[in-house]
Order: C-alpha cells, then structure tokens, then sequence
C-alpha cells in the first residue's frame, strides 16, 4: 500500500472509532449522510438535538477546541477573552483542548469529550457527519466578508514557475482533511493539470499548514498547497517573511472555520454558547489582536448545508466518503 493510500486509510479510521456499538445508538429516522446514531428531521445536513431529555448534557465544564493550525500555546492566549466572555454567558468552566490533529478533535467531539469547537473547512463535513458537530458561526470582516483562498505556493529561486513544473518533484499537503491543504488542490491538480499524487509528483505530509509554510519559506519543501490567511498571519507576527513566498495558484473563495457545538447539549446551553459568539465585542481583546491580522472582526451567522456546499463538491469529486463505520 503506498504511503499516500495508509495516510487516507488512517484518516478514515475515524469512522471505526469504537466509542460505542453503533447499532446500539441508530434510530429509525431521516438522516442523509449522517452516522446511524444521529437525525436529521428538519433536512439542514446536521444532526437534530435529541428529543429524549435522557440523551441531553449540561456539563459544568465545558471543552473547546480550535483548529489545529498552528502553535497551540499561541491560540490559547489568542482565545482568553472570547473563553472569560463565554464563561460569563454560560455560567460554566471553560478549559482550552490543544488539539494536536484533525482525527484527534473529530473522535473528542464523536465520544463527548468536546462541547465546543472550531473545524477547519475541510474537517466540518467529517464532523458534522460523524461526530454530531452542529456549526453555525464564522469569522468575518466589518464588511461580512469570510474565507479564504488556497494558494500553492514556493520559494523564489526554487526552480518552479508555474504549477505544471512540480510534476516529477514533491509537493506539501497538510493533512488528508484538510480542504485547502489537500482536498482541495488535489481536486484542481486533477481537473485542471491532470496531475495525480504519485503518479505525476510526490506528496509528502507536514501535518499543519504553518509547518507547510515555515517548510517552503525554509526552502526544506519545494512546494505546498495552504490556506493562504495563515501566511497573512504568520507573517504579521513576523514568523516569515513576505518575500521567502512565492503563490503560483490561487483558488476560488471557501468558507473558513466553521465554530459550533456538539449536537446534544441542552437548547437552552447552546442558545447561551450562540449569545457568547454573536454578543462578543472584539475590539481590544485578544481574539482581535489575533485574527485581526486577517482582517476578521465579528462572527456571523451561517449554515452548514448552503456554506459548505462548495466543500462537499470537492469532496465528491476527490471520492470522499462521509461513512463512519
């Protein structure tokens, strides 16, 4: 099997997680790609909170995790005022997770150890689908402007002019779930440039979009596919410089992290954890003093069916499958 088929293969291991036995939770109910255990009666693509009041938590500390892009230990302190604000709504603890990967949030999410979290665009359907994630909030600029492009990037000098001429070298993923360091420039490398991993280049895995950076700006990698509002932050905090990158491709617009909760806390707590978002004031907070750097401001509302649209296709066209068994 070759390396690219084992890191899928690992990725899809999430759907065979063990939490319990699956027939065990699955209901006689409208559900379209959601795991057996979940409904989805109202047809929004997202699990329904249980009716039964006995399948519904109120814990006293409630968990959250961002995506893990970057350094956690930065993120932490960037989300200090958002979690001291979220507290005050919910009346609850709130301990930070330091998520180290993708696979690792879904399963904390699907078993109950995560209440609250932000997914990376590639990730929310895996989520949704497998693990009960219920997103409904972005961040966005003044103007309601959200997302980001993905950009396949290299270093000046590196040899390479345009994307054709990685074909026979390596290019940088991030990791299997990941929209734009993966899914997403794999879908455009085969429809636009008929280049396939292994057969026309050679895809390596840095497990974090800053490591795909760091990695061409340091000339260790030839080429990388990311989401290109890490390189604006990154280099705002001057951990690169401007010039040590070179964008050969830049995709359409995609919606970026999508921020939600597990479907089965009680209505009343998620409507409290909606407040905590939609009445957060960022000027002079932490959450500003980092994301800010990209341009975001507020947190708007979204839905998972309309806004993800465009993430599924790519999923459908790279033969992603939702199932989680």
């Amino acid at each position: 099997m070759s390396k690219l088929k084992k890191l899928l293969a690992m990725t899809g291991a999430i759907a065979a997680m063990s939490i319990a036995a699956s027939g065990a939770w699955a209901q006689d109910c409208p559900r379209g790609d959601l795991d057996a255990r979940y409904c989805d009666r109202d047809g929004d693509l997202v699990a329904d909170t249980p009716d039964d009041a006995s399948e519904l938590v109120d814990p006293d500390t409630l968990i959250f995790a961002y995506t893990p892009v970057e350094d956690p230990a930065v993120y932490k302190a960037a989300w200090a005022d958002f979690l001291d604000h979220l507290k005050e709504k919910t009346g609850k603890d709130i301990v930070f997770f330091p998520v180290q990967s993708n696979a690792a949030q879904i399963e904390a999410m699907r078993s109950g150890r995560l209440h609250i979290a932000g997914f990376n665009t590639g990730s929310n359907p895996l989520a949704v689908n497998c693990a009960g994630f219920n997103p409904f909030t972005i961040m966005a600029a003044d103007d309601g402007g959200f997302g980001y492009e993905m950009e396949i990037i290299t270093y000046p000098g590196s040899g390479i002019e345009d994307v054709a001429d990685i074909k026979g070298k390596q290019l940088a993923f991030t990791s299997p779930t990941s929209n734009s360091g993966f899914k997403a420039p794999s879908a455009i490398l085969k429809a636009d440039y008929d280049m396939l991993p292994e057969r026309d280049f050679e895809p390596v895995f840095s497990g974090k979009h800053d490591n795909s950076i760091l990695g061409v700006a340091n000339k260790d990698y030839l080429a990388a596919s990311v989401a290109n509002t890490v390189i604006t932050r990154m280099v705002a905090r001057d951990v690169i410089k401007a010039d040590q990158i070179v964008s050969l491709y830049k995709s359409e617009t995609f919606p970026t992290t999508g921020f939600g909760t597990a479907h089965n806390l009680t209505p009343e707590l998620k409507a409290s954890i909606r407040d905590a978002f939609f009445s957060f004031e960022w000027a002079g907070t932490s959450l500003e003093a980092e994301f800010g750097k990209g341009g975001e401001s507020q947190f708007i509302e979204m839905n998972y069916k309309d806004f993800w649209n465009v993430i599924r296709k790519i999923d459908a066209a790279n033969d992603v499958s939702y199932t989680c068994q």
